[in-house]
């Protein structure tokens, strides 16, 4: 299965957070499912960690790296994912959210995120 991971889900793989579920760490350790993260989540948390906010306890650079270290497979963001946002309902203004949703449609793939209103996109979003 191919698996596209919110970028708390990224961050909370990263430091083995208490709040990623079980279900969601033996997907992530499955070896025939491969693991991706977006490049709209190191713009998420560039921007974020440039306006401080403490949700951020890594900068872009570092989490580029340790998303690789980690086994993770690097999605771009395309041209054809950009015009699908378009096409989506208006169920989430946070446009990062919004773009994962489009990749992960787009590809398609599967996207695991903790948010309840990104998941209410579609039975392909997998609620963590």
């Amino acid at each position: 299965m191919r698996l596209l991971l919110d970028t708390h889900i990224l961050l909370w793989a990263l430091t083995d957070d208490p709040r990623l579920s079980i279900p969601v760490r033996t997907l992530l350790l499955e070896p025939h499912n491969d693991v991706f993260f977006s490049a709209a989540s190191v713009w998420e948390i560039a921007i974020k960690r440039t306006l401080r906010r403490s949700e951020m306890p890594i900068s872009a650079t570092d989490a580029i790296r340790l998303f690789h270290e980690a086994g993770y497979e690097e999605l771009s963001i395309s041209a054809n994912h950009t015009a699908m946002v378009e096409t989506l309902p208006p169920l989430h203004a946070d446009p990062f959210d919004r773009l994962l949703v489009a990749q992960a449609l787009t590809e398609p793939m599967r996207l695991i995120t903790h948010d309840r209103i990104v998941a209410s996109y579609s039975t392909h979003i997998f609620l963590a």
